[in-house]
């Protein structure tokens, strides 16, 4: 049952980022926002609701003995799937779709752009661990973190949200507004410009459904987990992730096959600036003792160095050379699969 479950949660989801990715284009066009802003800031939170459910509610709602670790494996798992998962994903679909793109295997996208969220995920995670080396009764300066860690989140999307777009930008012709037809006399109207109230309508149609999908998709996954008998923090840390993740590599697939390479790759890194600062400032301020980096959970936060090493894999050489490599993202999935063998090795050894 819950593999069938599994199966229309994820139609619900890519039907959602199909229609999401084409509104949150139109919101963009409407405001005269540049691709920076739509891809990293609108779509990536809007993408990001899923994953930050799970640590908000384990952590503030629940009442179960172990909440504090779900929600903190979940908020290490979040930047950790993006940086290695999502990104390898990013690049097969690219390697896959080649002959139907203009620009084949090259990743064109805007490296000021990309290489802004690089730099803004490894100082927003690296100050959010470094944090968690604090004692858990040290509240005030926890606390001051995490205010600092919002600070952070709403400095660097006013930077992509007061960027002027690009002049190639305003003149890239959009495909029609899925919700176009819905529109009174609709057929006396341009589907080229559409009402910015419709456009607003399917974001949050599209959205709504990615949530909805997506909160299905976990339980489904959890219980599948739950009768193999897994650990719960594993569970958190590396199975429920892959589940909150799908919009955000549904986006990308998307994108990557339209040719929109900053949008796709610009979703997946404005996700991992999301999920350093808000998640982990919650975690920092309510839950302490699941936010500290102790022996229990070193295997967890283990995989924050894992994240920042694809980062550096992908982003140092897109610096250095001014483009971004297809196998700088295919490494990634090879930085995942050695970590999930890690943990796995570790879990199933013999006490």
């Amino acid at each position: 049952m819950d593999l069938i479950v599994l199966l229309i949660s994820f139609v619900i989801i890519v039907a959602g980022a199909e229609l999401f990715t084409n509104g949150i284009e139109w919101f963009g066009r409407k405001l005269g926002l540049s691709e920076g802003a739509v891809g990293s800031v609108l779509a990536a939170v809007g993408t990001a609701l899923p994953e930050t459910m799970i640590p908000i509610v384990a952590i503030l709602f629940s009442t179960h003995a172990h909440s504090e670790e779900i929600g903190v494996g979940a908020i290490l798992g979040a930047p950790f799937m993006l940086a290695t998962l999502a990104m390898a994903v990013t690049g097969l679909v690219v390697l896959s779709a080649r002959r139907r793109r203009a620009s084949g295997t090259e990743i064109v996208v805007r490296t000021h752009v990309v290489a802004h969220d690089i730099r803004s995920f490894v100082v927003a995670y690296g100050f959010a661990l470094v944090l968690a080396l604090l004692p858990t009764d040290a509240v005030p300066l926890r606390v001051a973190g995490a205010i600092a860690l919002v600070i952070g989140y709403a400095w660097y999307a006013r930077r992509h949200l007061t960027e002027a777009p690009a002049e190639d930008a305003a003149e890239e012709e959009l495909r029609p507004l899925r919700f176009h037809r819905l529109a009174p006399a609709a057929h006396r109207l341009d589907g080229r410009d559409p009402h910015v109230r419709l456009v607003v309508v399917q974001v949050i149609a599209a959205a709504v459904m990615i949530l909805i999908g997506a909160q299905i998709f976990v339980g489904a996954v959890e219980g599948i987990g739950a009768s193999l008998g897994m650990d719960e923090l594993l569970l958190a840390l590396l199975v429920a992730p892959i589940a909150t993740e799908l919009p955000e590599a549904v986006n990308a697939i998307i994108w990557i096959r339209q040719g929109k390479d900053t949008l796709a790759i610009g979703n997946i890194t404005g996700a991992m600036v999301f999920q350093a600062t808000i998640p982990t400032a919650i975690a920092l301020a309510f839950a302490p003792e699941g936010w500290s980096i102790q022996g229990h959970n070193l295997v967890a936060f283990a995989s924050a160095a894992v994240a920042f090493a694809s980062v550096a894999v992908i982003g140092i050489p897109m610096i250095a050379r001014g483009r971004l490599g297809v196998r700088s993202l295919l490494l990634g999935g090879v930085l995942y699969v050695g970590y999930v063998v890690f943990v796995l090795t570790i879990a199933l050894r013999p006490s």
